[in-house]
């Protein structure tokens, strides 16, 4: 409730003109006391939807940022483009996402970072809440994964891109969710199949959950039917979707690796847009 009055005072405050921010930039970013972000706005932005987008393992959101092709397939379709920035997840180490898999050594909740950046961008750009679009590449896209199932409320849709869940495999999520899942048919950094990642400097080993089951578990929270009621075969792409009783789901495979397929972001926002509810 309070995000929706924000939002409201915010849009008087700004109607008729176009937003300007004094950070968000490659070389300036937003600081919030959990973390910082980057983003990008629509030229004469005056509010509206934002894709908010998690880089991958040992990346940042100002990485992101730079690929501007990337980003412009969002904003000149009119979306805000928000990317936060992961934590090394030890002193020293890469960045990385709070993802469920054994490891404990994580310096924060990201599903409350990821919060506190929604509420930001609400206040900073009048980006509409009830039109988030959370989206994710490998460690990003599993992290996408851990918000839709902790959170699902968080994001109108979830489409992240190979990645997953992690072992120990959670086998209970909060709510159903939208969710369109991407993922290379010869990935060989996240195989379809999981694999194992041994870290010799702390003797442990960490376990890429298998997607095909991650994808039965949500089929069964949104109540899906066990077949795909779609499948769209063309040279490059394979699509599934299934028919639910709540939310929806949508896989694409691509005849690549890790990594995403041609007019990705095209056809992410085609699929978020086509949503009934």
């Amino acid at each position: 409730m309070i995000q929706r009055v924000t939002a409201f005072l915010s849009m008087l405050l700004t109607s008729g003109q176009a937003i300007a921010l004094d950070c968000g930039e490659v070389t300036k970013p937003c600081k919030l006391d959990t973390g910082e972000y980057h983003i990008a706005l629509p030229d004469e932005w005056r509010g509206g939807p934002v894709v908010v987008h998690l880089h991958g393992y040992g990346g940042s959101g100002a990485k992101v940022l730079k690929n501007k092709q990337f980003v412009e397939a969002f904003t000149a379709r009119g979306y805000a483009f928000v990317a936060p920035t992961a934590l090394p997840w030890l002193e020293g180490k890469p960045a990385d996402w709070s993802v469920r898999d054994g490891w404990i050594t994580y310096p924060r909740s990201d599903v409350r970072f990821l919060r506190d950046v929604l509420a930001d961008v609400v206040i900073r750009a009048d980006v509409d809440p009830e039109q988030v679009l959370l989206t994710g590449f490998s460690r990003g896209g599993s992290m996408v994964w851990e918000v839709a199932c902790l959170a699902p409320d968080m994001a109108r849709g979830y489409a992240p891109a190979s990645g997953g869940f992690w072992l120990p495999m959670t086998q209970e999520c909060l709510g159903p969710v939208h969710m369109l899942h991407t993922h290379g048919f010869t990935d060989k950094v996240v195989p379809l199949e999981g694999r194992s990642i041994h870290n010799e400097e702390f003797e442990i080993t960490i376990t890429q959950a298998d997607i095909w089951e991650g994808l039965a578990l949500w089929r069964r929270r949104n109540e899906c039917q066990h077949n795909a009621a779609e499948n769209d075969v063309t040279a490059n792409l394979w699509r599934k979707r299934w028919e639910c009783e709540q939310g929806s789901l949508e896989l694409i495979l691509h005849n690549g690796g890790h990594g995403y397929p041609k007019e990705w972001g095209t056809m992410a926002l085609d699929w978020l847009e086509s949503m009934e509810n």
